[in-house]
């Protein structure tokens, strides 16, 4: 019987495979990791020496909240690529399997079980006899967890049923229930803060689901044009996304710690320890960001911008994990 050996080529073709194979699956476990630690192991570290008690459950809530939120990104961050990729003529057919099934669904789960917890009057269930599904019809927060259920539900189904185009709304009302559900009618003009919520956290889901969508595009192109051609678009939009989140985050903190306690409340308040890293990884990824850019319109390859903007996407992991913490830890005291 004679073996048929693989050529050079073939092998030299190979190892750039495998490496870079090695490397999406690294960068994986880095955000599986960060997404677990940084909401379960965050509130202890928060909490220490401000003399704040945190709702039971904090950790696991915060693990909700960010899985949430990432679950969201994703199916956000495909529809807008998609979009942006129609706009590049010639660019080729072949496309990354949708990963919007499985975040909606994922999604969805998420969704139920913070739900259980508003059931339960805001405690941790133990039992199914704890949950009093029906009282949460009674409560404006109930309604809300009820909202997100159920579109997280049709996102889903649309997912499955290879619609994508039909999930923007669902998804568009997970962003309103949870622009509402942080801005409770006892707080001074609600409406202005879930505003500010709601174009917070569509930019900030279309900046970390569009720029994961836009590297997993680019690598079944294999070096097309077209890859650094819509690396570039994206990248043109972004610096609009990044410049409502900035405005919309600074207003928001504004509103909660005023000008005149906000350094003494970012040190000794968990709400303001954990809105200081927020802002430190914010601004870790606008350097990322910024050097994927200057590779983009200065290298002989521009493609050479793709590590750090994979580097960047494991940053705005951190970013999204930081922020499902942050929605659990008790606010400020002083805040208008």
């Amino acid at each position: 019987m004679t073996l048929i050996r693989p050529t050079a080529g073939a092998a030299d073709a190979d190892g750039p495979a495998r490496r870079s194979a090695t490397v999406r699956a690294v960068a994986v476990l880095v955000l599986v990791t960060e997404a677990a630690l940084v909401p379960l192991l965050g509130p202890s570290a928060a909490l220490d020496g401000t003399g704040e008690a945190a709702a039971p459950g904090v950790g696991g809530i915060a693990l909700l909240r960010g899985v949430l939120f990432a679950a969201l990104c994703v199916p956000l961050g495909e529809l807008f690529v998609l979009r942006l990729a129609r706009r590049l003529p010639g660019a080729p057919s072949e496309r990354p399997r949708s990963w919007a099934p499985l975040a909606t669904g994922v999604g969805f789960l998420a969704a139920l079980a913070l739900a259980s917890v508003v059931s339960t009057g805001n405690l941790v269930p133990h039992s199914l006899g704890q949950m009093d599904a029906a009282g949460l019809y009674d409560s404006r927060d109930g309604k809300l967890a009820l909202l997100e259920v159920n579109a997280f539900l049709l996102a889903a189904l649309c997912a499955f049923a290879r619609r994508p185009a039909a999930q923007v709304w669902p998804l568009a009302a997970v962003v309103v229930a949870e622009a509402l559900r942080a801005h409770p009618t006892a707080e001074q003009n609600p409406l202005i803060g879930s505003g500010l919520t709601l174009v917070h956290l569509t930019c900030a889901a279309l900046w970390v689901g569009g720029l994961l969508h836009v590297l997993r595009t680019i690598g079944p192109w294999h070096g097309h044009a077209a890859g650094a051609a819509l690396l570039g678009l994206y990248a043109r939009v972004a610096a609009v996304l990044l410049a409502a989140l900035t405005a919309t985050g600074v207003w928001s903190s504004l509103r909660r710690m005023p000008a005149a306690t906000l350094l003494d409340q970012l040190t000794t308040t968990a709400y303001g320890r954990t809105l200081l890293a927020k802002v430190i990884l914010v601004a870790v990824v606008a350097v990322l960001a910024l050097w994927a850019r200057i590779r983009l319109s200065r290298a002989a390859d521009p493609l050479t911008a793709y590590a750090p903007a994979r580097a960047e996407v494991i940053a705005l992991g951190a970013v999204v994990a930081v922020s499902g913490l942050l929605t659990a830890l008790p606010l400020p005291i002083r805040w208008s």
